[in-house]
């Protein structure tokens, strides 16, 4: 290969790195926003709604642009790219991932911080793997075992750690955010045969419109109104769970996918939590002793050897392009 062929290449490689950077670093900053706005007296149900308000009309936009390129492409003659079916379907997932999923995750950020949740909800794979024992018959290996032992070595440590400063709020919130890691691993394995017919951007899309009603319904039929009416500081800690915590990563790993493949993406992607734990001691303060150091070691750790004999299928990680 000649230098000028390889150089394009390079560049490419470099931008799909930085995308996945960037992508990781974005989904960090939601459990920040969402103490910072509790700080301010914004709950985590209207945070939530402010999100779908926010990222729900760029997915259904780009969704719809993206199903219409499909229908082109396909021609008159071709299965239909979406059915009753299997809209349906997508709508319940949607639901299930980015309603469900994501009440239990904002609501436990009210009792433990931001750096414990962000350590639980990275384990979400190790319920995956469970479910595809338990259903699909899938192998799980002595390696996969270990790591799982090894992630949940370090969550007891930061439990324990918390648990003596908290007291039971931290029992609540890491039982809420355990029920989020559990839901959204169901999430992504009824997502992924989903993903693979429809594409991993139509699905967002409806996935996202079908759990943005269900939000706002839930709020209204628990608030006013008038909690919407929300501006000066609080409404660009809105717009930022919206935008920078929601939309901008989403296409951010997107992209990443698309340049570096989804093995690297998933790599780069464990800095994630690296960032929630350095946004959350230097912008909220929080605590981070030597135990929470070894604690989050260990989870790292176990995710990363956990990833080692498992390699994602490209459907798996886009599955998985916007959190909970």
């Amino acid at each position: 290969m000649t230098t000028a062929s390889a150089s394009p290449l390079a560049s490419r490689q470099m931008l799909g790195i930085a995308l996945a950077l960037l992508g990781a670093a974005f989904f960090a900053t939601k459990g920040i926003f969402i103490k910072l706005a509790l700080g301010v007296g914004i709950d985590t149900l209207t945070t939530l709604t402010w999100r779908m308000i926010v990222s729900v009309p760029v997915f259904v936009t780009l969704g719809v642009l993206g199903y219409r390129r499909k229908r082109a492409e396909a021609g008159s003659d071709a299965t239909p790219v979406l059915t009753r079916t299997t809209l349906l379907q997508a709508m319940g997932v949607g639901l299930l991932g980015y309603y469900v999923a994501s009440y239990l995750d904002f609501s436990a950020l009210t009792y433990i911080t931001a750096q414990l949740d962000r350590l639980i909800l990275l384990t979400y794979p190790f319920f995956v793997l469970l479910f595809g024992a338990l259903f699909f018959r899938r192998q799980v290996t002595p390696l996969m075992l270990a790591a799982l032992v090894v992630s949940y070595c370090g969550i007891a440590l930061i439990f324990a750690t918390d648990f003596a400063i908290e007291g039971d709020n931290v029992v609540l919130g890491s039982l809420l955010v355990f029920g989020s890691a559990v839901v959204y691993a169901a999430y992504q394995i009824l997502a992924k045969p989903l993903i693979d017919r429809l594409g991993a951007q139509l699905f967002t899309s409806i996935a996202m419109s079908a759990a943005g009603p269900a939000v706002i319904i839930h709020f209204l039929a628990s608030h006013p109104l008038s909690d919407l009416a929300i501006d000066g500081y609080g409404l660009v800690l809105m717009l930022a769970v919206g935008l920078i915590s929601t939309v901008l990563p989403a296409y951010c790993i997107s992209g990443a996918i698309g340049m570096i493949g989804p093995e690297r993406t998933a790599i780069i992607g464990n800095v994630s939590p690296v960032v929630t734990v350095s946004l959350a001691i230097s912008v909220l303060g929080e605590n981070f002793t030597l135990w929470h150091a070894a604690g989050t070691a260990l989870v790292l750790f176990g995710v990363w050897l956990f990833g080692r004999k498992r390699k994602p299928k490209p459907a798996d990680v886009a599955a998985g392009e916007v959190e909970p």
